[in-house]
């Protein structure tokens, strides 16, 4: 498992992001208060950023069972205590899943893969304090269950300086 997830932030450090198109989802960027940079994939998943305990009970009427966490407790703004007690009050599944790019961590990503292969947190509303992070780890479950494949951009392959020449 710790080679293939290594292979998948490999794949998402060299930007190959490019997903083969019948693996597509529309997205819609609705504007939510308290919620940064939200992006909905479709009915299964939301993938933000910094998101306030305020901004909860929409989370919950947009049709969301889970919110997965991904910020340190130490991040500014981040409020995780207020967070789930918010989620609890909705009837919110929340997991915590403290991830750094800067020290990446194998277990967070598989503790992320168990929770959301769970019936009961789809769909997930998962977030970080910019989105980035929260769309990776998307991408990595993507890849690692849900067996999808990037694909490189077609190019004409370059020819040589020396067979423009003739030789």
């Amino acid at each position: 498992m710790a080679k293939a997830i290594r292979r998948v932030l490999s794949v998402i450090a060299a930007g190959a992001l490019t997903v083969s198109p019948a693996a597509a989802q529309q997205v819609t960027k609705p504007e939510v208060a308290g919620i940064h940079n939200l992006a909905r994939l479709e009915t299964t998943v939301a993938c933000a950023g910094a998101t306030t305990a305020e901004s909860v009970p929409e989370i919950r009427k947009m049709g969301f069972r889970s919110i997965f966490n991904l910020r340190l407790a130490s991040e500014p703004g981040a409020d995780i205590p207020a967070e789930e007690a918010a989620a609890r009050r909705e009837g919110l599944n929340y997991v915590h899943v403290p991830f750094t790019p800067t020290s990446p961590d194998v277990a967070s990503v598989d503790k992320f893969l168990d929770a959301i292969r769970d019936p009961a947190n789809v769909p997930a509303f998962i977030h970080c304090s910019g989105g980035n992070r929260a769309a990776g780890f998307w991408l990595i479950k993507r890849v690692l269950v849900d067996r999808w494949t990037s694909t490189a951009p077609s190019r004409k392959p370059r020819r040589s300086a020396s067979i423009r020449r003739g030789r």
